[in-house]
């Protein structure tokens, strides 16, 4: 009997099987049938050899014309043998060395399937050292008793190791003996689609013998991977429902309305619906389980702040949990100066009814840590701002009702149990984050959260004009961007330039051989720019340096003194993306920019033009020839719109990675959906999950739908998807 979860070897053979595992990791049955085919040869209407890119792995049908042998002249001893072939419309090579015995065995006029990187001779299109296999003779393929006789192969992504016959074939060796698999999908709604079972779905994806069936396969197996990640999602808010929460409503003329009357500005209307959908969650006896997002200097912090006064004026206690130590000073000293004396419980010159708002991070001293962690424990301080510290059992509180967690992505889920478990009753939860995600994304990568989103600014926030600096085609113009920095501080106001790394010894180690194998220039280190621009362009002008290797008092000093004017320009890494606010910074310049993301570049460009003055950044880059990465910085160039920046992120990228498959170390569980691609299927996906869900909570009536949730729900992808 053989299943889904039936191991390889037995089935395809152990040499086989381990080949399959080296290529792709499969160690299953189910592994190797969910490897689909990326597309399908149909040997009646070959695809035309004109199509052909260099760089490409392609899999064709062709017909050989000739086959020759050549002896090098630089080694007449050795030969390069070259094989025409054709389509019908276009003639190509393919080039074999030291192979002279192809002229015997490669018959003029014979199909053959191809399977090669294209390369390039003489600006034509070439096949280097292809795999070839020759298809069975006789006046049309389909007439041949053979495995073509369907008429369409299937073409897999394959490696130089295993072509993608290969893996037809380990496909055909394992649907000869599949045992019809159980169905995850609810018959009510496969029928009503006109989708097939299970069983012939995966039949037909593989083995098709027309159009209709791999396409028809192909919608209800997309269907299948939305509708499992869905119902694993619905699970999550209906438990979240069940548990029971400390309601935290509105205090008249508590903090909450204390705090609003004395802001120096007017809430926007988006911030003030999110306030009310906060507010609402809050009052429920049920955990808040909430995504914030929003543009860079949309006002996240302040309806955090404001859902953290709401849980602190109920006699509760909230956290803000930060990713870095800058960012949670950052917070810190932005939480006390906007809370002013209602931050100054119990001490002189607090307002009446005032909370504490209290630091901890790793890094502070043991007198500092001490005084913190009584505060928290006795419950004098209502607002803990931290890092990882706050993770750690020492940390005890005396009500916590409010988790927010900041950046959300840069924690995983241990981490936040670690803080959401610690609660005597389940804390409400705030997640935020600043990369604005499409909604597709939201629905598929956080759709057991509720999502808020701001998209207007506040007013006051000032327009960033973001300029491509081609250092290689244009040198004069980082003279230029110099001058620029120059202006912009003799007019009283600061600058931010960022690099991608710091510099020193096992730095410059670890970059030069990252270069050296990626071919691209060496990029520029923090401690070597400063020196250079000190005693160079920017000689006179105050400059500091902020970067993730300094100790925790210099970063603190260094962060200050921008913030007092007391630099004109802070030459830092990526420590400043999130949170970091001086108004009177107006100007970046991020050096290297090609090798930043292009959300994190909005991010970081988001912490200029915060104050009265438009913004400037300058994205400087020394890439030649490479068209993809100029394509990225001329989109950011191109709108200042982070949701439009986010979806083109997502289009440049894998799959994959969009799911958290490069942080997890496992492949991406999505084969055949795009999160970009098909907003349509993930949200009727989303829908009959809810209903499956409310009708059958435990999935009783569906036991290989269960199975395929805990599947996922056991997997490395299932504790990215937590993180969220």
């Amino acid at each position: 009997m053989v299943s889904l979860d039936s191991k390889l070897g037995p089935v395809v053979g152990k040499d086989s099987a381990t080949k399959l595992h080296k290529a792709f990791g499969m160690e299953t049955v189910g592994d190797l049938l969910a490897h689909y085919p990326r597309r399908y040869i149909d040997l009646e209407q070959s695809e035309s050899l004109s199509d052909l890119e260099p760089g490409q792995y392609v899999t064709f049908v062709a017909r050989v014309v000739d086959v020759k042998n050549f002896s090098l002249r630089s080694n007449p001893r050795r030969t390069r043998t070259q094989v025409r072939f054709t389509d019908g419309r276009t003639t190509l090579t393919a080039t074999f060395f030291n192979q002279s015995w192809l002229v015997k065995s490669i018959k003029p006029d014979s199909l053959q399937l191809f399977a090669g990187v294209v390369g390039e001779y003489r600006g034509q299109p070439q096949l280097t050292h292809p795999v070839m296999k020759k298809l069975p003779d006789g006046g049309s393929l389909t007439d041949v008793e053979s495995g073509y006789a369907r008429g369409i192969i299937p073409v897999y992504s394959a490696t130089s190791t295993i072509a993608s016959w290969e893996l037809e074939n380990a496909v055909a060796t394992v649907l000869a003996v599949l045992d019809p698999p159980d169905d995850p999908l609810p018959v009510d709604v496969r029928e009503a689609r006109g989708w097939p079972d299970l069983d012939t779905a995966l039949r037909h994806i593989h083995q098709p013998t027309s159009r209709s069936q791999w396409w028809n396969a192909q919608q209800r197996l997309r269907f299948d991977e939305a509708f499992v990640l869905q119902t694993i999602f619905a699970r999550r808010r209906r438990a979240f429902d069940d548990e029971p929460a400390v309601a935290r409503p509105r205090v008249p003329g508590g903090l909450v309305d204390r705090f609003v009357d004395r802001l120096p500005f007017v809430l926007t209307d988006g911030q003030q619906m999110v306030i009310h959908a906060i507010t609402r969650d809050l009052e429920r006896s049920h955990p808040m389980h909430r995504l914030l997002q929003g543009e860079v200097g949309s006002g996240k912090t302040v309806v955090a702040l404001i859902a953290m006064l709401r849980v602190v004026e109920n006699g509760g206690q909230a956290v803000l949990l930060a990713p870095t130590e800058v960012l949670a000073a950052q917070h810190y000293r932005s939480i006390t100066t906007q809370l002013g004396d209602l931050a100054k419980g119990g001490m002189l010159g607090g307002a009446e009814g005032a909370t504490r708002v209290r630091l901890l991070t790793g890094s502070m001293g043991a007198k500092a840590r001490k005084e913190a962690l009584l505060d928290i424990v006795s419950g004098e301080a209502g607002i803990v701002v931290g890092t990882h510290a706050l993770l750690q059992d020492t940390v005890e509180f005396a009500d916590l009702g409010l988790v927010v967690v900041d950046e959300q992505h840069r924690f995983g889920v241990e981490q936040r149990a670690a803080l959401v478990d610690r609660a005597a009753v389940a804390p409400h939860v705030l997640v935020m984050t600043a990369t604005p995600i499409p909604r597709t994304v939201a629905m598929t990568v956080f759709g057991d959260l509720e999502t808020s989103t701001l998209q207007e600014l506040p007013a006051g926030r000032q327009q960033i004009q973001t300029t491509v600096v081609p250092v290689a085609e244009h040198p004069a113009w980082l003279d230029r961007a110099w001058e620029r920095v120059r202006e912009e501080v003799a007019q009283g106001r600061q600058v931010y330039i960022v690099t991608t790394r710091i510099g020193g010894d096992d730095d410059d180690a670890k970059k030069d051989t990252e270069s050296q194998e990626s071919n691209q220039p060496r990029p520029v280190a923090l401690l070597d720019v400063v020196e250079l621009l000190r005693d160079g362009p920017l000689q006179g002008l105050r400059l500091g340096t902020l970067h993730g290797r300094m100790p925790t008092d210099e970063k603190d000093a260094a962060m200050a003194a921008f913030a007092a004017g007391d630099l004109d320009v802070l030459v830092a890494t990526t420590v400043i993306e999130v949170g970091v606010d001086v108004p009177n910074a107006t100007m970046m310049v991020i050096l290297d920019a090609d090798r930043f993301g292009l959300s994190q570049l909005h991010q970081l460009r988001g912490r200029v033009g915060r104050g009265g003055h438009p913004g400037l950044c300058l994205l400087v880059t020394s890439v030649v020839g490479d068209t993809l990465a100029r394509e990225r910085l001329d989109a950011v160039a191109s709108t200042t719109d982070g949701f439009r920046i986010a979806e083109f992120d997502i289009e440049l990228r894998r799959e994959g990675d969009v799911l958290g498959a490069r942080q997890s170390g496992h492949r991406s569980s999505l084969k055949l959906l795009s999160v970009v691609a098909h907003d349509k299927v993930i949200a009727e996906a989303r829908d009959v999950a809810m209903k499956v869900v409310a009708d059958d909570p435990e999935l009783a009536s569906l036991p290989a739908l269960r199975d395929a949730v805990l599947r996922l729900e056991e997997t490395q992808q299932a504790e990215y998807l937590e993180r969220t």
